[in-house]
């Protein structure tokens, strides 16, 4: 893919996450997730840092910024997802199942801590953390299926158009030999 075919898909990306915030959703049922984890896979880490970035800050400038110190957690919690294909190697399903899930995981595990941390919704200790984590669950939840489904539908549909032209190359060969 060269790169004017990079900025395109990363536009589209941006775009498709931009939208899929202001759908009607669950929370946490967003596109940024898959988003990163499929510009990380198949643009590279730093695209998948500036399609998140832009993403977010897009999605920001209409829904509303809110405290900075968590803006700069939550930014970074999917900038690290984008990271993810990266560091773990590999092909197929149980590749992209893993990459979704770790993905929710840090995102659930980052942006709890920090809302324990510099919040003021639970006292500073170790109970409150937990308080941060368990109170956390049911977007943490909607956050996995979203992830799941978006990650799902982003890379099963490339694959499959990458498939497809594949297949159509093949027979345009062929036309070609027989005549």
């Amino acid at each position: 893919m060269n790169n004017k075919q990079k900025i395109i898909l990363a536009v589209a990306l941006v775009i498709l996450a931009v939208i899929t915030r202001f759908m009607p959703h669950m929370w946490n049922f967003t596109a940024l997730t898959a988003v990163a984890l499929f510009a990380g896979n198949y643009l590279g880490p730093r695209y998948a840092i500036g399609v998140v970035f832009f993403s977010m800050l897009l999605s920001d400038l209409f829904i509303g910024f809110y405290d900075f110190k968590l803006m700069f957690i939550v930014y970074g919690s999917f900038a690290l997802v984008g990271l993810i294909p990266s560091l773990i190697k590999g092909k197929g399903v149980s590749r992209i199942f893993g990459m979704s899930l770790i993905g929710s995981t840090i995102f659930f595990l980052i942006t709890n801590w920090a809302v324990w941390y510099f919040g003021v919704m639970y006292p500073p200790d170790f109970s409150g953390l937990l308080s941060s984590y368990v109170a956390g669950i049911p977007f943490y939840r909607n956050a996995i299926l979203g992830d799941l489904w978006y990650t799902g539908v982003f890379f099963g549909v490339y694959e499959f158009a990458l498939y497809l032209n594949k297949e159509f190359a093949s027979k345009k060969d062929l036309i070609k030999v027989k005549n």
